[in-house]
């Protein structure tokens, strides 16, 4: 499926670990190289054509995004280095104000760590409680949040589909939960946006984290959607220049208005321009027709793989794109490396989701994750690998 458009698969590769990184389309290389050869320039700064061409080239990308996620206006869409970013300005740009000491917050632990971590060290700062929504045979059921939520919950921060095992979270059924409860609701959608068809007002999110380099674009740019009421409180985590009105030396600061207020310093110009057209990219192929295919995908290799005897698959039941396994008896980092033999790129390791392991009761796994140009020839190849595992030790030793 549209192999052609992607000049790195003329290398003997079969890329499966598109939950890391995607690979990039020849339209997005091209985008880039066109602002670095024909028209380099800072944006918002200059009086000349190419400044003012910038200008119009990195706005338009703004509004793309919007029409992309659903939301209401540009002003909710500010561009950030990646869902980390996005998520670490959420917790210490809005959240460090708006929580106090004693006042909860809900994930679980199958959140990526950029999802854990912000939050812990704002529990060590503010004194606020996290606590973790029990997870049934590994998934969130929307019965388990009602029933750990109390009057002190104030926030709730979910995965929309997880990296470890690719399930897609009840999120419109939370959404209304958080809405009828006062609770601001928080989505990682890194593993999400690139894959199904985000509408951020039908799924009732007040912020949404997402990473370019996973749908196709550039590395170092994202996206932090935030309704207009929360981002005109938020305070920025950077300060300098393009942010501000105007200063003066009694401390006197007036910051612009959103969402240049929170876009300090020269901004990753060519990145943005890059995942304005990943997003045109794959607006043209079809979200529904991208879940459809990967769905597809995964089922073919599920009916193959039930010809590789020592091979555990743990998300069986699990639609998407994304397969958990090892090799029976084989360290997954072992597995991974004797798949790069054979030019065959998997993700082995615990995936930033460490505390995950308590639940699942395997400490690493390797991850095969499907994105729009795989095939079922690439699986085939694949399974045909795995039935040779034996082979394993003398290619690693």
């Amino acid at each position: 499926m549209h192999r052609e458009d992607f000049p790195i698969l003329k290398q003997d590769l079969i890329y499966f670990d598109n939950g890391a990184t995607t690979l990039k389309p020849q339209v997005v290389i091209d985008s880039i190289t066109d602002y670095y050869t024909n028209y380099t320039a800072n944006a918002h700064r200059g009086d000349y054509d190419n400044s003012l061409k910038v200008d119009i080239k990195y706005e338009e990308v703004r509004t793309k995004v919007k029409n992309f996620i659903h939301c209401d206006s540009e002003k909710e869409v500010v561009f950030t280095s990646g869902a980390t970013d996005s998520l670490n300005r959420i917790v210490f740009g809005f959240m460090k104000y708006y929580l106090k000491a004693g006042d909860e917050v809900l994930i679980t632990k199958a959140e990526h760590a950029s999802n854990v971590l912000p939050w812990l060290e704002l529990e060590k700062e503010l004194g606020i409680l996290v606590k973790y929504i029990p997870l049934e045979n590994h998934l969130v059921k929307l019965e388990n949040v009602e029933k750990i939520i109390t009057e002190k919950t104030k926030v709730i921060s979910l995965a929309h589909i997880t990296n470890v095992l690719g399930d897609e979270r009840p999120i419109e059924e939370i959404g209304k939960l958080c809405q009828k409860n006062n609770i601001l609701f928080v989505v990682d959608g890194a593993q999400s946006v690139p894959h199904i068809s985000v509408d951020v007002k039908k799924l009732n999110i007040d912020f949404l984290a997402f990473s370019a380099h996973k749908m196709l674009g550039p590395t170092g740019v994202g996206v932090l959607y935030g309704k207009e009421e929360y981002l005109e409180k938020m305070m920025p985590t950077s300060f300098g220049g393009g942010m501000n009105s105007t200063f003066t030396s009694i401390g006197e600061v007036e910051y612009k208005s959103l969402p240049t207020r929170l876009e300090a310093g020269t901004p990753n110009i060519a990145g943005v321009i890059g995942m304005g057209s990943a997003i045109d990219y794959l607006m043209k192929i079809g979200m529904e027709n991208i879940t459809k295919y990967e769905r597809h995908l995964k089922e073919y290799f599920l009916e193959k793989a039930k010809d590789v005897e020592n091979l555990v698959v743990y998300n069986k039941d699990i639609p998407g794109g994304l397969v958990a396994f090892n090799l029976d008896g084989v360290f997954s980092q072992d597995t991974a490396v004797y798949l790069n033999h054979y030019h065959i790129c998997v993700r082995a390791g615990n995936h930033c989701a460490k505390i995950l392991k308590e639940d699942l009761l395997v400490k690493n796994t390797c991850r095969i994750s499907f994105y729009l140009y795989n095939t079922e020839e690439e699986i085939d190849r694949l399974i045909e690998v795995l039935k040779n595992s034996k082979e394993i030790f003398k290619i690693i030793l």
